[in-house]
């Protein structure tokens, strides 16, 4: 097993020694000043020729405890139990358990703090080496929602064709086709990504999903608000109308499957606000970071709206959106 101490060299120093970490010379009840790579960091990892977004969070719990949270390429957050710093304070390490990754053993991650940023590495499911690099995550300034000046509406569907939207991966089938008026994602396999990207701006969509089918909205193209046949189960972060892993509505407010919904979606800097067939589920809350499938991990630049379609089949018939002047 690859342990911290095999990286060393290739971690070399980090440009803040954390010297209060080192628990041998503390009162255990005095409390440590957090070390400089706490906070959330927007990630980019390169694998080969593939390079994807990822996401991380460190925080100090306690005393002198680092945890966190993580967000790979795909699923949702995973929590962070424990994160380790060398007795020099050179680099850091933590490990996770596989989420939906093609493996049995744990995912070891090294890291060091440079130049205001992390870089670091893992392996990917081969075992193969994988680079990242991060940077801080832009803190999003928001103004109330009533107070922002509103541009005119559109609508992203025109009920007519394709003409907004592309597709997420050129090299797969395009199963998203226009009848008499309706979006429809019959074959799944691909996703759906406006042309035109957004900063701050309300949406309102209408759709409707056969029973069992799963789908979402990604906001800038990066959070992705879950769309999946949950009717009459308890609210969760991973069903229908929350932030995939991070956000849990205050109600399923789902109709059955097959049933016209409604979702109106207000994004301000980071703040959200959801209303879902007529009730408000959630309000003004924080999106901490991207969601798992996101486009990119550029949190502070506008993005697309992308419709997931790789999961199962969906229906349309209104996408409009207004975005902020």
């Amino acid at each position: 097993m690859k342990t911290l101490s095999m990286f060393l060299p290739w971690l070399g120093s980090l440009a803040v020694v954390i010297t209060s970490l080192q628990a041998a010379d503390l009162d255990p009840y005095t409390k440590i000043e957090p070390p400089a790579l706490t906070g959330r960091w927007d990630l980019t990892v390169k694998d080969g020729d593939l390079i994807y977004p990822s996401w991380l969070e460190i925080s100090l719990s306690g005393y002198r405890t680092l945890v966190g949270r993580y967000v790979g390429q795909f699923g949702s957050a995973r929590p962070i139990g424990s994160i380790h710093l060398d007795e020099a304070g050179a680099g850091f390490a933590f490990s996770l358990p596989p989420q939906w990754e093609k493996r049995t053993s744990d995912i070891m991650f090294e890291g060091r703090f440079q130049d205001g940023g992390l870089v670091g590495r893992t392996t990917n499911d081969n075992g193969d080496p994988v680079i990242w690099t991060g940077v801080r995550a832009p803190e999003l300034s928001a103004e109330p929602a009533d107070k922002v000046r509103w541009g005119r509406r559109q609508d992203l569907f025109n009920g007519k064709d394709l003409s907004n939207w592309g597709v997420r991966h050129q090299d797969l089938p395009n199963g998203w086709v226009v009848r008499d008026g309706l979006l429809i994602n019959e074959q799944p396999g691909n996703d759906l990504v406006s042309h035109e990207q957004f900063g701050d701006f309300k949406l309102r969509v209408q759709f409707r999903y056969p029973e069992g089918s799963n789908s979402g909205l990604y906001l800038r193209g990066r959070h992705e608000v879950q769309i999946e046949d949950n009717h009459g189960l308890t609210p969760d972060s991973h069903r229908i109308g929350g932030v995939y892993g991070f956000i849990t509505p205050s109600a399923n407010a789902s109709r059955p499957a097959n049933a016209w919904q409604e979702m109106e979606i207000t994004l301000v800097g980071s703040l959200l606000s959801v209303v879902f067939n007529g009730v408000e589920i959630i309000t003004n809350q924080p999106i901490p970071g991207i969601t798992g499938g996101a486009l990119d991990s550029r949190e502070g630049e506008p993005g697309p709206l992308m419709v997931q379609g790789d999961h199962g089949p969906i229906t349309f018939r209104k996408i409009e959106i207004t975005p902020a002047k």
